[in-house]
This record gives C-alpha cells, sequence and structure tokens, in this order.
C-alpha cells in the first residue's frame, strides 16, 4: 500500500448534485477522493490515480467498512470525511410510519455517525483531519409541515456534527455543519416552483466546502448557513 501524496476526502452519495460537484472541485485542487455511492457505474472516472469510486449505501453498514478499507487499500489515507448523503420523504411527524421514521434517520443521521466512527483512528492519524456534514437549513428550523420529519432527522444531523467537533477538538480534527437552504439539484428542483438559476449552485457549496477542509486548525467553524434568498436569520 503506497501512501498517496495528496489529502483524501471520503464524499457520500457522491454520483451527482453536490456530491459529484465537491469531487470535482477537490480533485482539481490537488485532493485525491474517495466516492459513495449507491450506483457507482454512474461515476466517470476522470483521474484513476487521485479517484475511488466504491458502492454505499446507507441502508447497508458493510458497505460503509468495504469502503473505508478500499480506500485505505489505493490511497493509505483518510484526511477529511464530506457526509453529503441523504434523503427526504415529505411527510409530517404525524403522518410518518415508524419505518419512514427508520428510514430518514438510517441514511441522515445513523451511517454519518457510523462513518464518523470508522473513519476516526485515520482522522487522528492525519494530524488535521476534517468532517463537513451537510445538514439543511431545515436543520435550524422547521418551515412545512410536511418537511418536519426531515427537519427532525437534520437537527439530530447537526447535533451530531456538534458532538464530533466537541470530541474532535484535542486531537485537532475540525468538523463544520454546511446549512443550505434550496440548491439547484433533483431534491432541490422537486421540492419548490424556484427557478434552479436562482437557487444555490451545487458549485457554490463545493467552492465553500473545499475552503472550510482547508482552513487551518487554528480555525473552528461550527457551522454555515447559507440560501439562495434572504430569510430572516438566515
Amino acid at each position: 500500500m503506497k501512501k498517496s501524496t495528496r489529502k483524501v476526502a471520503l464524499i457520500s452519495g457522491a454520483s451527482r448534485g453536490i456530491g459529484a460537484a465537491i469531487a470535482a472541485n477537490l480533485l482539481a485542487n490537488g485532493w485525491a477522493v474517495s466516492l459513495g455511492c449507491r450506483s457507482p457505474e454512474d461515476v466517470l472516472v476522470s483521474d484513476s490515480e487521485n479517484q475511488l469510486v466504491c458502492r454505499f449505501d446507507a441502508f447497508d453498514a458493510a458497505t460503509e467498512q468495504a469502503w473505508v478499507d478500499a480506500t485505505l487499500a489505493k490511497f493509505g489515507r483518510i484526511d477529511a470525511v464530506v457526509h453529503n448523503a441523504g434523503m427526504m420523504l415529505p411527510l409530517s411527524i404525524l403522518e410518518a410510519t415508524d419505518d419512514e421514521f427508520d428510514r430518514t434517520f438510517d441514511v441522515n443521521v445513523k451511517s454519518p455517525m457510523r462513518l464518523s466512527r470508522l473513519t476516526w483512528p485515520h482522522l487522528q492519524a492525519s494530524g488535521a483531519g476534517r468532517i463537513v456534514m451537510l445538514v439543511s437549513l431545515s436543520g435550524k428550523r422547521v418551515k412545512a409541515e410536511r418537511s418536519s420529519l426531515y427537519a427532525m432527522s437534520k437537527y439530530a444531523a447537526l447535533a451530531l456534527a456538534h458532538g464530533l467537533r466537541k470530541i474532535g477538538d484535542a486531537d485537532g480534527i475540525r468538523c463544520t455543519a454546511i446549512c443550505p437552504g434550496f440548491v439547484a439539484t433533483d431534491m432541490g428542483t422537486a421540492l419548490t416552483e424556484v427557478p434552479a438559476e436562482k437557487m444555490t449552485q451545487p458549485e457554490d457549496l463545493a467552492h465553500l466546502i473545499r475552503t472550510v477542509l482547508e482552513l487551518p486548525t487554528t480555525t473552528s467553524i461550527a457551522e454555515i448557513p447559507v440560501n439562495w434568498t434572504v430569510e430572516d436569520n438566515y
């Protein structure tokens, strides 16, 4: 196993949208990337030396361990984890069944928690480990009944990010929650009639996330709310 001379970032949900934009930005700026996707065959490998694509399914914990193992086998290190994968069922907290609750929390909370555990020793070994949690503004306020189940999971994801930030402080591991409003992705455009060109673009978030990953350890940022428009407090 040869250790990569580039820093290595794991990115979940990286086959399209925000995840794909993050991967492209990092690759173009000197990083190696390991992409976790439900459909790896959908990803075009543009740099076989610095890009790895693995099957990852938040409902299947075994794929998380396999992904981490494959990343270490190829690159020999993990310096950053970007928890980008997420799901949204348009249900209120009173409408949702126990199964729908479990599925939402499996993807938005439990899988990022497990991946953080698995990668933690490698983030410690990095000396400047970084975690980014894509949370959403729904983790900071509830705007509609039928987004309340999603918001509940994102509040938990925000708490997870804060917990990791506290735990990692002594080892120089920094965790930041990125909290966007509508983003011009398949999910974002399906939820609103706002024109895609007016929304925050995936490339905007990718630029912001790389900035967070590359900041020195002397800079610890807990949250960054991002919105496509002016909203009270955000």
